[in-house]
């Protein structure tokens, strides 16, 4: 069974960090790509970024581009997001998922305000 747990969400003021993680289970994380996407009530998911299997290929979207950084460790099937700079404009649901596939965690809240 495939299961994606990500965490670290939280309320931070503008320009605050958080650091997001996502433990990976029941298939071979090392093998895909994996992407970050995030979602607004009423609004549909975003992608945000995605990073190559062997953690060397990193894309992001141009509103985080700079601010946000992806990484992975493929010995703990963890993926991450560090989130620096953060804007009221990031505000919303993170979730971690496979490239290709439909499968994503419960997802984490990321609120942005003063």
């Amino acid at each position: 069974e495939v299961q994606l747990v990500e965490s670290g969400g939280g309320l931070v003021q503008p320009g605050g960090s958080l650091r997001l993680s996502c433990v990976a289970s029941g298939f071979p994380f090392s093998a895909y790509v994996m992407k970050w996407v995030r979602q607004v009530p009423g609004k549909g998911l975003e992608w945000v970024s995605h990073i190559g299997s062997g953690g060397m290929s990193t894309r992001y979207t141009n509103s985080v581009k700079g601010r946000f950084t992806i990484s992975r460790d493929n010995a703990k099937n963890t993926l991450y997001l560090q989130m620096n700079s953060l804007k009221p404009e990031d505000t919303a649901v993170y979730y971690c998922a496979p490239a290709g596939t439909s499968y994503k965690g419960q997802g984490t809240q990321v609120t942005v305000s003063s």
